[in-house]
């Protein structure tokens, strides 16, 4: 069967078992196996096994487990509380105050956990009701929270881009350091949107703190803020690589919460490194079927087709680069974002390398798109983690979701136009000319 007539029935098993309600691991692995017993003749079908195998190889995805494992360590602590009193005690008097607090704590919870679903829960359960109570309205105060922690996506540590780095081969320390750049533009933005969302709605400001109790809240919080200092600053110093960054991380999660903090007992982290466990083999096998995905669609040949059709090889780098934003902000709505990286990155990696794009770039360009979708409609993980946690209805906690998303799109535009923006501080710490 041709190229063309494969697409098809690849796509019609993947939405069939969607609908069906079968996770999305499934779907991946059973299009690969139907691409490939039906069409690839000559082929023994170990090679299937081969691939999935191969896609958990990678030294690099160690890294994964042991964030996930830390995120899980603090999210249980105090650490959250902690640096969200920090933040409240500096920005709460000002105008949109508490919403501010919202975005900037969600941002450097992200940098201790590097789980956005995790930052929903650890900041939007405490200051939810507290922005209720101060006068803003809900579908805001909801769609701040779920775009905030998708901040955790670029700011280190970030699953997204471990996996973007292991697909297209790139450093994911330079990936790290060059996602704290567009994270902090984005807190910034979403702290001006705040400050005219409060004075469009009305709210009034919160008293002013004392610098006492400022200075006794950043005591409190600061040994939560090693987490970033020890992950950016060990491999901005080259003292260790991003895998053992994440054990690193481990160990100090477990010093602070348990030993320091002793808000975690002993006695739980088995049951903490079970949850986290349960994460990662959904991860792993996501990993594993998406590679092997990957490579069916690759040996037919379906990029080449699809991608050839829009002329991608004779196109500049900004139109390739606006064509992989596009492509992974769609996919991103509907897809898991960690599926999305790798089945389309292989796709792109040959015109990217034809172009001279620089892949760390395009590594942040698509950890970013994934942040978009995380919390776009239809199906943002973020937003079911908001319904579940929230107890609101789909409609009103997507309700509020435009200005956040034409926000992050035009992010996603002025890094196209301006590289620089993501690429700076990589090039200071990495010594680039």
């Amino acid at each position: 069967m041709g190229t063309e007539g494969m697409v098809t029935p690849l796509v019609a098993v993947m939405i069939v078992l969607l609908l069906l309600g079968f996770p999305m691991m499934i779907p991946l692995t059973a299009a690969a196996l139907v691409g490939f017993f039906f069409f690839f003749g000559g082929i023994t079908p170990e090679i299937i096994i081969q691939q999935m195998v191969g896609g958990v190889k990678p030294i690099a995805l160690i890294a994964v487990p042991m964030f996930i494992f830390a995120a899980d360590i603090v999210t249980k602590g105090h650490a959250a509380d902690r640096l969200l009193d920090m933040v409240l005690r500096f920005v709460g008097h000002l105008r949109g105050g508490l919403a501010i607090t919202t975005a900037a704590s969600c941002t450097l919870f992200g940098a201790v956990s590097g789980s956005t679903q995790a930052t929903v829960v650890a900041i939007g359960g405490p200051l939810r009701p507290k922005m209720l109570k101060a006068g803003y309205k809900d579908p805001f105060t909801i769609a701040l929270t779920i775009n905030a922690s998708d901040i955790a996506l670029l700011i280190p540590p970030s699953i997204g881009m471990i996996i973007y780095g292991v697909v297209a081969g790139a450093s994911i320390g330079e990936l790290f350091i060059a996602g704290i750049g567009p994270g902090l533009f984005i807190l910034l933005l979403f702290s001006v949107y705040c400050w005219i969302a409060a004075r469009w709605q009305g709210v009034p400001t919160e008293p002013k703190a004392s610098w006492a109790d400022r200075l006794l809240a950043m005591r409190r919080a600061l040994l939560p803020l090693g987490f970033p200092v020890i992950i950016v600053g060990g491999i901005y110093t080259g003292t260790f690589s991003p895998t053992e960054a994440a054990a690193i991380s481990v160990l100090y999660a477990f010093i602070l919460e348990v030993i320091i903090f002793r808000s975690v007992k002993l006695s739980e982290i088995p049951q903490i490194a079970m949850s986290t466990g349960l994460i990662t083999a959904v991860v792993f096998i996501l990993v594993a079927a998406g590679t092997a995905f990957s490579w069916t669609i690759s040996f037919a040949q379906i990029p080449q087709m699809l991608l050839g059709g829009i002329g991608m090889g004779d196109m500049v780098q900004w139109q390739i680069l606006a064509i992989i934003a596009i492509a992974f902000f769609v996919g991103c709505m509907f897809v898991d974002p960690i599926v999305v990286i790798l089945i389309m990155v292989p796709l792109f990696k040959p015109y990217v390398e034809m172009a001279g794009i620089d892949p760390i770039l395009v590594g942040v360009i698509v950890t970013l798109q994934a942040a978009i979708g995380s919390a776009t409609p239809p199906f943002g993980c973020d937003i079911f983690t908001a319904i579940a946690v929230f107890r609101r209805p789909y409609l009103e906690v997507i309700r509020g979701t435009p200005p956040f998303i034409i926000m992050l799109v035009g992010v996603s535009a002025l890094l196209i136009v301006f590289p620089e923006l993501a690429l700076f501080l990589r090039d200071l710490a990495f010594g680039y000319d």
